[in-house]
């Protein structure tokens, strides 16, 4: 009978001991993220070039006309004196590290992949200099964010769009400050008519009107380059000064 006692009670102990190492596991995790909180509150070094970030669609061929548009537009900021910063991975991704390259012979800039470990993208495409890889998407959005000095949105699916979700809203809460955020294509401009539709013209605006200058909307890449030799001289001042 003791035994068959003690037998009924083995699950209740299991039970226990589970919520017990559960308990422990989340209190590791979230010390984990207090030191992950206090480590990202570190700002990296002063760097020795501007550093511009190219998010766009991994699935844009070579040869295609937006791929060469890319590889333009990263040349000519690679002529300017910037550092390119990719995915790492194909598409746009791969067009904006090979003008780098390209426009860069004497290898004065460096052409810099962030991977994330996915299954279907598992190389960093050739003209990657400098890569880094990481495990989470989470990890890897930050890494952009303290590598970053600008940042392009090019055409792109739901990885380009979160990418630049996030940016929008660091700047939206003043995380980022003075950092170009520039989308370009016409595809952008229908997520700001439907920004200004359904978030800024209701009955109840749930964000400010200043919220929705935060992006700039630009057709060509032209105009994009115009922005960034603002930014590129303001910041290359700023350096000078301090």
């Amino acid at each position: 009978m003791a035994d068959s006692e003690n037998f009924r009670s083995l699950p209740t102990a299991i039970e226990t001991d589970s919520k017990a190492v559960f308990e422990v596991v989340e209190k590791s995790v979230l010390d984990l993220w207090e030191v992950v909180n206090n480590l990202t509150a570190l700002r990296p070094p002063k760097r020795a070039r501007y550093r511009v970030t190219i998010f766009g669609s991994a699935r844009m061929k070579p040869g295609s006309e937006l791929y060469e548009i890319v590889k333009q537009l990263a040349g000519e900021l690679t002529l300017m004196g910037c550092d390119i910063v990719t995915g790492g991975g194909p598409g746009l991704m791969q067009a904006a590290n090979e003008g780098s390259v390209i426009a860069d012979p004497d290898d004065q800039v460096k052409s810099i992949g962030i991977r994330v470990d996915l299954k279907q993208e598992q190389e960093t495409n050739p003209f990657v200099e400098e890569a880094y890889c990481h495990r989470t998407f989470f990890s890897r959005l930050h890494h952009f964010v303290l590598m970053s000095d600008a940042f392009i949105v090019m055409p792109g699916g739901i990885g380009t769009t979160l990418e630049a979700l996030m940016i929008w809203q660091l700047l939206q809460v003043r995380k980022l400050d003075k950092t170009p955020f520039i989308l370009v294509g016409s595809m952008w401009q229908g997520l700001m008519d439907w920004v200004n539709k359904h978030m800024l013209d209701g009955k109840t605006p749930m964000i400010d009107p200043a919220d929705i200058t935060i992006p700039h909307c630009v057709e060509r890449y032209e105009d994009a380059i115009a922005i960034l030799q603002t930014s590129h001289q303001y910041w290359q001042n700023s350096r000078t000064e301090a």
